[in-house]
């Protein structure tokens, strides 16, 4: 059931010292292929990162002790040229984004995997790292491993009748 999915899926923060395998990570990006984007301009561009040079470049841009550990770091990238632009100028390639990560979150999750979600991350560094052309944007960091504990912790979330009202 999508619910059970949903709250199995938590900001994980403690990886395995374990290869993910590839079959698996393609299922993720299957999954980040598949989302909707607005007017379907799909301007999303994915970098799989796992190498050990290439990760310390990503975790120079958001050096946290956790971080360095996940064995597959996807950046997920923007390309500006291609996303929807609103006719009062909103860019719709940030929403389109984080469609694309939820999927892939919950796909980790369904595969026994985890993530986090990171968008505090020093992004024009990495855009130059990685030699990203001038419209294209790293919006967010994936990080992707096997929990090193089964126990998912409990989600704190505000009520229902807090988050919604009803016109009727």
């Amino acid at each position: 059931m999508f619910i059970e999915l949903a709250n199995k899926r938590y900001s994980l923060r403690s990886y395995q010292d374990k290869e993910v395998e590839k079959d698996k990570v393609l299922k993720i990006l299957e999954a980040a292929r598949l989302s909707p984007s607005a007017v379907n301009k799909q301007p999303l561009h994915y970098l799989v990162v796992t190498n050990p040079e290439d990760k310390q470049k990503i975790v120079d841009s958001y050096p946290r002790d956790w971080f360095k550990n996940a064995p597959v770091i996807i950046v997920v990238c923007l390309d500006h040229s291609k996303s929807w632009i609103r006719r009062d100028g909103k860019d719709h390639g940030d929403i389109d984004g984080g469609i694309a990560i939820a999927n892939m979150t919950l796909a980790a999750s369904d595969l026994g995997l985890g993530t986090c979600i990171v968008c505090h991350f020093d992004s024009k560094k990495v855009e130059e790292d990685f030699n990203l052309p001038e419209d294209m944007e790293a919006i967010a960091l994936l990080p992707i491993g096997y929990p090193t504990t089964e126990d998912i912790p409990e989600k704190k979330r505000n009520s229902i009748d807090e988050i919604v009202t009803w016109i009727e």
